[in-house]
């Protein structure tokens, strides 16, 4: 793929303006005939990406596509995850995309398919992934025109489907996604006997399970607490219920494993607050399993709306953050003190309570305002 832009004076001009306004950037005339500023704009923008996102992509001679392309691309961390689930000889992603997921998914398998509609794209994939010295089939078709022609088995088929309708409106349900995963599943499973779909961190788990009949495994995968995707993991081989993992990459935390239907029978013990306080990560919060990440954890609630979880003595391997606590009365606490303030199950807003009692924003102390079986208290990390 022989690209303009690859000029060793544009791509200096592009390098010594990676921190320059764009807007301003885009006021100017392009000072290179054969690219326009718009084209400059956009590595710009995708090398500014990559350095938070995938940074494997930083190499020279790396092209990036428009910023929509880039916007559903998984982050290097949460791919590198996945690809550590998977292997066997032949792999197949079906909506490549940019190609990050297939680039780290595929690097357990032997042979290697990617499939996208989008011509340009594909072209600039597949020039990046010579640049890293990676070997695949790259196929410009349809997903269902290539489904329907496609007579090949694999051990893995992946899919990403896009999450936007004809106006670029975000969407999650499976009906309305492109492809729609509700029409094609039955296809999917006759190509392979493992099928895994990337999906909005948004989507309902319940929904999910009834609408997918074959699901084994769920995974809900955060960043930094940050949840960034629900990967459900397809195979006809399913028998005995599902796995759940919730994942919380780059927090120390360990994987909190359940199986689906668990939390239905959970029964969670209530208590005031003892000498810690635990808060779920946001994958917990998503999998909605508050009585049984009690009753697996060994700790008590406290009470059935307020999603904090206490002990006397500590729970080290908790899936979330844990604080050495007191109970205080609120008129212990003093004007323009710096806390971080945390509210769950409350009337007020953090920032409304920042107003009522003038305090600061920050620090290393915490307070929580939340409300027990007993009502409304105030706890103060120590």
């Amino acid at each position: 793929m022989e690209n303009k832009i690859l000029h060793q004076d544009i791509q200096e001009y592009i390098h010594a303006n990676l921190h320059t306004d764009l807007h301003s950037l885009l006021l100017k005339k392009s000072p290179f005939p054969e690219v326009s500023m718009q084209e400059i704009v956009q590595q710009i923008k995708g090398k500014q990406v990559a350095e938070k996102k995938f940074p494997f992509l930083l190499n020279e001679g790396i092209i990036f596509p428009p910023q929509l392309n880039m916007e559903q691309s998984s982050s290097e961390k949460t791919a590198v995850y996945k690809s550590e689930i998977l292997k066997g000889k032949k792999f197949i992603d079906l909506t490549s995309g940019f190609g990050i997921d297939a680039y780290y998914l595929s690097q357990n398998f032997e042979d290697i398919t990617l499939l996208e509609q989008n011509t340009a794209l594909l072209e600039i994939v597949e020039h990046n992934w010579n640049v890293l010295g990676r070997k695949a089939r790259f196929i410009n078709r349809k997903l269902e025109d290539f489904l329907e022609e496609n007579q090949e088995n694999f051990d893995v088929v992946y899919l990403d489907p896009a999450r936007r309708d004809q106006n670029k409106n975000k969407v999650f349900l499976l009906e309305d996604l492109s492809p729609n995963i509700l029409e094609i599943q039955k296809k999917l499973r006759s190509i392979s006997n493992q099928v895994i779909i990337k999906l909005s961190p948004l989507i309902d788990l319940k929904y999910l399970v009834s609408v997918l009949p074959n699901i084994f495994r769920i995974d809900i995968i955060a960043l930094k607490n940050d949840v960034k995707e629900i990967v459900a993991f397809l195979s006809d081989d399913n028998k005995s219920g599902i796995t759940c993992n919730c994942v919380n990459l780059e927090s120390g935390e360990a994987v909190f494993t359940f199986s689906f239907g668990e939390e239905e029978n959970a029964v969670a013990d209530y208590s005031e607050p003892e000498k810690y306080i635990y808060i779920p990560n946001n994958t917990i919060l998503k999998a909605g399993i508050f009585n049984l990440i009690s009753e697996k954890s060994g700790l008590k609630k406290l009470h059935p709306n307020t999603h904090l979880y206490t002990s006397s003595e500590k729970k080290d391997n908790f899936p979330g953050r844990i604080f050495e606590m007191d109970v205080i009365d609120s008129k212990s606490i003093k004007k323009k003190e710096q806390f971080n303030i945390i509210s769950k199950n409350y009337p007020l807003k953090p920032e409304e309570i920042k107003k009522k009692y003038g305090l600061k924003d920050g620090g290393d102390r915490y307070l929580i305002f939340t409300q027990s079986k007993k009502g409304k208290i105030i706890v103060k990390s120590v």
